[in-house]
């Protein structure tokens, strides 16, 4: 394995907010098919859990967000085992759809909808969060090319 400190770290950071997405996007998508919505501490999650735009083709958005941050998780994971720098690099470049897809999602809970979720909020921040370590992952990768 030859990667440096720095991207072992962003590897484990990338772990802790997959992880973290991972499971606030499983918990939704467990409470959909369960016909449940979760508690929620600023009272739009219902609103917004249950809007027509809370699943795409009938397919709940949190069990995308699910196998997205999954993703990630794994190549991460892969990223530690093997030291190929090439599945970190592809791990950064899938946040890019993690940062538009929260954009558009909290875009719709402010305009279209008219309500927050806080498990919204919370992915959002994570797909933000991962997205700024995967760009930091660019930069030091053309860095050591120069």
């Amino acid at each position: 394995m030859t990667y440096s400190a720095k991207t072992k770290i962003i590897a484990i950071t990338f772990i802790v907010l997959s992880l973290i997405g991972f499971l606030d996007a499983a918990y939704l998508t467990i409470d959909h098919y369960l016909g449940s919505v979760p508690p929620c501490a600023i009272a739009g999650c219902e609103i917004v859990l249950t809007s027509g735009q809370s699943a795409i083709i009938g397919i709940p958005v949190a069990l995308l967000g699910s196998i997205y941050y999954l993703i990630i998780l794994i190549l991460s994971i892969v990223f530690l085992e093997s030291g190929k720098r090439a599945i970190i690099r592809f791990a950064s470049f899938l946040t890019i759809i993690g940062l538009v897809a929260s954009a558009y999602f909290i875009y719709l809970q402010f305009f279209v909808i008219g309500q927050i979720c806080q498990y919204c909020m919370i992915s959002a921040g994570t797909s933000t969060t991962l997205f700024v370590a995967g760009i930091y992952t660019f930069r030091r990768a053309k860095e050591n090319k120069s």
